[in-house]
């Protein structure tokens, strides 16, 4: 017995779309050819809403973080998030990255790409479908398209149309708007290497440098042409990630699915195909799914290369299912495992679907039926992604709780190795540089150990010899300084080669910061 109760389709206002999915992997031909162009309808539901929310959150960090102040103090900039590449480091709110320290930006791009690994093997290809930059700014430009042309009939109208005042004034308005939009994008990111606002000011007088103006023009050029002329092409034949992707998917990954279990045979007369005494699933053919996607794919054709999991065919589909007062879920997130038993559970003995299996004598969906448990995010692949994830993570936050803010570093003059003085005494010289990293004065004491009977001296500091000086350092600076160390001819007798080295220790007696560098001394006969 046919348990399904077909809704009345003819009172039932559900639109039917005359769609193909142009970009489906069965139409696309072996070889190159023009780009058909995809005229998604705008979608509404759960997941258009979270999109929504992505794209807001991320053009606004991009756009808006360059202009947030950070107090420094005197000596450093107060730009929050700023990469200085003339002083060569890299400042982000309270810390400060130093050219040496660049280890800490690998750290981040390791989590970053295990955080990718982590998402995609836990829930598909979530970041291309909502927070891929190309995702985001095709969205952005698609507001502004739908804004100026209106919804996807009215596009395919006028695209079809010949050309007219109308026409030419809506194309123009969108690009010019396309365009502003680059222009934004690409002042947007040169901000990021200096002073915002003073930037800002020398890029609209014409005084900022030559390379701010390539990078603008380079980066309106890409924006304009990626997210206005290529969209889905970027995706499909540019970006590596899809062709990656099956490398962290498993069979307990969730993926954007078709539920062909309850959904087929699909038909868009239910009631004549009941009376007929055919099997009638809950698709009703009515192509909301393919209008309202962005790939201008078919999700029911199974896993596709394109697919990158926006879940507005979801939206599309409860909308639907809403309407004929069928349950939601006919598209969504499943995994592979699910799915696969699903399919077993309602394929007759012939390998037929029939959506009768999957249902209790109420009509309603059977107990057998599985349904995603998120036990199954925490298993082995993704434990690993995370506890490697979260390892680097621990080890950079460590790293930068124990950081010094004092470097030593000490050059032995190379040439000459020595000077031989008149009274017999040896002197060395040495390029002695103090690194100051934080933001403020301070007074450094550089002291010498080792050996006995040496004394320094350091060039334009106070004068006299000693081993302990008392050293000014600039703010976020690299102070040097020459030294030179002097070691009379009567303790020479008493130095041998394992006693010829020597030890230059800088010191803030304020912060208790201590660094020490092991130096050597040359003296005659030495090889």
């Amino acid at each position: 017995m046919n348990l399904y109760t077909a809704p009345d389709l003819e009172t039932v206002d559900v639109e039917r779309h005359d769609a193909q999915p142009v970009n489906s992997a069965k139409l696309r031909k072996p070889l190159y050819e023009k780009r058909r162009k995809i005229f998604p309808k705008r979608a509404s539901g759960r997941f258009r809403q979270f999109k929504w929310l992505v794209m807001l959150v991320t053009l606004g960090i991009y756009y808006l973080t360059p202009w947030i102040r950070w107090d420094r103090g005197p000596y450093a900039p107060d730009q929050a998030v700023l990469i200085d590449l003339a002083g060569r480091r890299f400042y982000f709110f309270f810390i400060e990255i130093w050219p040496q320290e660049f280890f800490f930006v690998a750290g981040l791009l390791v989590m970053a790409g295990f955080g990718l690994f982590l998402v995609t093997s836990a829930v598909g290809r979530a970041w291309c479908g909502y927070a891929c930059p190309q995702t985001v700014w095709v969205d952005l430009f698609l507001v502004v398209e739908r804004f100026i042309e209106g919804d996807r009939n009215a596009r395919i109208k006028l695209d079809a149309a010949p050309w007219s005042i109308d026409k030419l004034w809506k194309r123009a308005s969108k690009h010019a708007i396309w365009l502003l939009i680059g222009v934004a994008t690409g002042g947007a990111w040169i901000f990021y290497f200096a002073d915002a606002p003073t930037l800002l000011l020398n890029v609209l007088t014409g005084a900022a440098a030559p390379v701010a103006y390539i990078t603008i023009a380079i980066l309106t050029a890409t924006t304009y042409v990626f997210g206005g002329l290529m969209r889905e092409q970027v995706c499909t034949y540019m970006c590596p990630w899809p062709r990656i992707q099956a490398a962290m998917l498993d069979e307990n990954s969730l993926v954007v699915t078709y539920n062909d279990w309850r959904g087929e045979p699909r038909t868009k007369h239910a009631k004549k195909a009941i009376a007929a005494g055919a099997s009638v699933g809950d698709c009703v053919d009515c192509n909301a799914c393919v209008v309202v996607c962005p790939m201008g794919i078919d999700i029911r054709d199974g896993q596709q290369l394109e697919c990158i999991t926006c879940a507005l065919c979801i939206d599309a589909c409860d909308g639907v299912m809403d309407k004929i007062g069928r349950e939601r879920g006919l598209i969504s997130y499943a995994t592979l495992s699910d799915y696969e038993a699903n399919m077993a559970l309602a394929r007759g003995a012939d390998g037929a679907i029939d959506p009768t299996r999957v249902r209790d004598a109420s009509g309603a969906f059977t107990e057998k039926l599985r349904h995603f448990d998120w036990h199954v995010i925490f298993r082995p692949r993704t434990l690993l992604y995370m506890g490697v994830w979260t390892l680097v993570g621990v080890g950079l936050l460590m790293a930068l709780l124990s950081r010094d803010r004092l470097e030593l570093n000490v050059l032995h003059d190379r040439n000459p190795q020595f000077v031989l003085e008149s009274d017999g005494s040896v002197r060395n010289g040495y390029v002695v540089k103090l690194l100051n990293m934080i933001p403020e004065e301070r007074v450094i004491t550089l002291s010498m150990e080792g050996l006995p009977g040496a004394v320094m001296r350091i060039a334009g500091q106070a004068p006299g010899d000693g081993r302990s000086f008392a050293v000014p350092v600039s703010p976020d600076r690299v102070t040097t300084l020459k030294v030179f160390v002097t070691l009379p001819k009567d303790a020479l007798s008493d130095v041998d080669d394992d006693d010829a080295g020597l030890r230059f220790i800088a010191e803030d007696t304020a912060s208790h910061e201590r660094e020490i560098y092991n130096a050597h001394f040359n003296a005659p006969g030495e090889e």
